[in-house]
């Protein structure tokens, strides 16, 4: 390693960028962007806020004729913070590297960015600055994966009762889901023997409540190998695009959420519908179960298995 190296490891973001461009650009950069956020993959972490500082710095490409002092000519600041907003606000996340490649990702889809530097670095955990810097530019693998707003599926979520089981009914459902044109994800409920009971540990009982509804999902599955059981959005979001029925296994998405459900989970109909909203559903349907209410997508299920 030379002294160059060196130097550039732990420079600025817009000191490596100068430092690694290939050809002359512009840039634009935010520097000492400081938010008091939840994460981390550690259990201390969880339920407390900590301090995380953004640098990041954007290429752009130059434009090729004059500005005239036009915004919308421009990779606006708010743009890069904007990204960083929209990343913290999907779910609550475990890692620096997965926030950094959300945050480079985002920026990315503008027109004139060419490549990002990203750093972010913890601020209270330990005696010095723990981070990470990540370097991403439009050629990068990820970007063809990317999406707009538009092409997000929009399913239909369908609760499914422990009766739906014993009343023989589950066949005839699993094959309205099939021949249904939208993705359906199915959510179920508590089992049947009731979970360990907790009560001086609200959020000790929440996780078992979760824990076992995501049991009783894999009952459910064990008795039709259509059904996957999955948990993170991501595994969902292919299931919609690959004509799987997803049976919702609850823990971590309700865990990481920025803006959880109610940590009562006795009402199981109040998370079935917080979830249908998270995934921007077009229908949810209940089978054996009452709709609070408070949603209009959602409905009680009629006796001919129409879905919509």
């Amino acid at each position: 390693m030379t002294d160059d190296d060196l130097k550039h490891a732990f420079a600025h973001p817009s000191a490596r960028s100068e430092a690694t461009a290939e050809a002359p650009c512009d840039r634009i950069s935010v520097r000492d962007h400081i938010l008091t956020v939840e994460i981390g993959a550690f259990q201390a972490e969880r339920g407390t806020t900590q301090r995380i500082r953004f640098d990041v710095v954007v290429e752009v490409q130059p434009l090729s004729d004059e500005i005239d002092d036009d915004v919308d000519r421009i990779l606006s600041y708010d743009r890069v913070t904007e990204a960083i907003e929209a990343a913290l606000s999907e779910e609550r996340l475990n890692l620096l590297e997965t926030l950094a490649e959300r945050v480079a990702e985002r920026i990315l889809l503008a027109p004139q960015a060419q490549r990002v530097f990203v750093r972010i670095e913890k601020l209270d955990r330990g005696p010095g600055n723990l981070g990470v810097e990540i370097v991403r530019s439009k050629s990068c693998v990820f970007d063809a994966n990317l999406r707009g707003l538009e092409e997000t599926p929009h399913p239909i979520v369908l609760f499914l009762a422990n009766n739906v089981i014993d009343e023989g009914h589950l066949e005839a459902w699993l094959s309205a889901a099939e021949d249904n044109t939208r993705p359906v994800i199915i959510c179920v409920g508590m089992p049947e023997a009731r979970a360990p009971q907790v009560a001086a540990h609200r959020m000790v009982q929440r996780r078992i409540d979760l824990l076992a509804i995501e049991q009783n999902a894999w009952i459910f599955a064990s008795h039709d190998p259509r059904c996957v059981v999955v948990g993170t959005k991501t595994e969902l979001d292919w299931g919609m695009r690959h004509d799987q029925i997803s049976l919702w296994a609850p823990s971590k998405i309700v865990l990481d959420a920025v803006d959880g459900p109610p940590t009562d989970m006795v009402d199981i109909s109040a998370l079935v519908e917080w979830f249908a909203q998270e995934m921007q559903a077009a229908q949810l349907v209940f089978v054996g179960a009452t709709p609070t209410g408070n949603l209009p997508i959602a409905r009680q299920a009629q006796a001919d298995l129409a879905l919509l």
